[in-house]
């Protein structure tokens, strides 16, 4: 692919995040076809689009050329109730995680940092929820490299209470908690990559190397500990890591 087409793919995945999008494949010409086609227009996503880079969503990658990456920007990002999404097949649709929050910025460099050298850079861990919007028709099959280069259905963040530190680099396995008026969800969570610092290391050194300063202040997801939540907007939403912390939430749609 050209540059002129991963500009024209990223504008048409950007004009995608309204509300009530489903949309069908990108056209032929315009569609990834390896995993760096797909990170070429998430960095034609940052230059189109006003608001910075806030945060990153990762997981460890699932194969060869099947990478788990995706920027959240600045503006998709909320800290206080309620918490504003738009909807994704008529519900609040979120995954329970763990944010890193940076407190210093690590420039791009070819060389690995190490493990210890990562760790020194977080300063925070919180509580949070990744906001999902599955913008894609249910009855299209986009490959894999679409959902990549569309910020694997990413919508935003909710950044919830601070945790400690140690706290966050043990949770390899979470019991959790949500609860509407008097229906309940309960999970047994685990990280799907044991631990949720575990893809950190991976994101800060594949990204750096393709060029990507990370900036103090943002967060890093790092992986769902239930999947999918499907929740419904209006309704007080009492959220429960246990053993971890817990808080209320009001989920309101974005229309």
């Amino acid at each position: 692919m050209t540059n002129i087409k991963f500009s024209q793919a990223a504008t048409e995945l950007l004009n995608r995040r309204t509300a009530g999008t489903k949309m069908t494949r990108l056209a032929e010409q315009i569609r990834p076809n390896s995993s760096d086609d797909a990170l070429q227009i998430q960095q034609q996503m940052i230059a189109q689009r006003a608001a910075k880079v806030g945060g990153w969503k990762c997981l460890q990658p699932q194969g060869k050329d099947q990478f788990i990456v995706a920027p959240i920007f600045a503006d998709t990002i909320q800290r206080a109730a309620p918490c504003c999404l738009f909807a994704d097949d008529a519900q609040a649709s979120v995954e329970p995680e763990i944010a890193f929050i940076l407190g210093k910025d690590l420039p791009a460099q070819q060389q690995d940092r190490s493990e210890a050298q990562i760790d020194a850079a977080i300063t925070r861990c919180h509580l949070a929820l990744e906001l999902i919007q599955h913008r894609f028709a249910n009855d299209c099959e986009p490959s894999f490299y679409e959902k990549l280069a569309d910020g694997l259905a990413n919508q935003g963040l909710f950044i919830g209470p601070e945790i400690h530190k140690s706290q966050a680099y043990t949770a390899s396995q979470i019991e959790i908690n949500f609860k509407q008026e008097e229906q309940g969800q309960q999970f047994s969570g685990k990280h799907p990559n044991k631990l949720p610092q575990n893809p950190l290391y991976w994101l800060i050194n594949f990204m750096s190397q393709r060029g990507t300063d990370f900036k103090a202040g943002q967060a890093i997801i790092t992986g769902s500990y239930a999947g999918v939540v499907k929740l419904e907007f209006d309704q007080l939403t009492e959220i429960e890591y246990k053993n971890l912390g817990k808080y209320t939430v009001e989920f309101k749609a974005i229309k």
